[in-house]
């Protein structure tokens, strides 16, 4: 993890596996970085997620952040999250340790994502499960949207297929 990170790509963090994952092996694609739980209304999503990253892994890829931030719907350990998240959804896009998304112990990815200083535009935070940063192929963050957007939604494929 670099507290000085000037993009996306500088980041290393662990995966929910506890590997540490150095994100520039994400460039030239576009990344979709969303906030999990388990035990949310739209944890279906993870549904939706993992058909968007299988029709469209050569472009695109998705890294869900599991997170007890709101509402107290993800409360299960690290290897509890990853087994729950193939037995029900066959996730296999990339999951990292659960972690803080907003708040006083914020992730240091979600620092960048939400400080306009750090990312260039942005200073929306999650206000629920399921929100999304959609980075470009350079490493850029260029879209907000709320856990009501649905992955396979009109408006997040327009940009997935440019």
């Amino acid at each position: 993890m670099l507290a000085n990170a000037k993009s996306f790509y500088d980041f290393k963090l662990k995966s929910i596996n506890g590997k540490e994952i150095d994100f520039s092996i994400y460039k030239g694609k576009k990344i979709m970085v969303v906030n999990t739980a388990s035990a949310c209304g739209y944890t279906p999503q993870y549904d939706d997620l993992q058909q968007l990253f299988e029709k469209h892994k050569d472009k695109l890829i998705i890294l869900g952040f599991p997170s007890n931030n709101f509402g107290g719907q993800e409360p299960a350990s690290n290897n509890e999250i990853l087994a729950f998240c193939i037995k029900n959804y066959g996730v296999t896009f990339p999951l990292f340790e659960k972690s803080d998304v907003t708040g006083t112990n914020q992730n240091i990815l979600y620092k960048w994502l939400t400080d306009k200083q750090q990312n260039g535009w942005n200073t929306q935070s999650p206000d629920w499960n399921f929100c999304k940063y959609l980075i470009n192929e350079n490493g850029e963050l260029i879209k907000f949207y709320s856990s009501s957007v649905n992955p396979p939604s009109d408006e997040v494929l327009k940009i997935v297929s440019d």
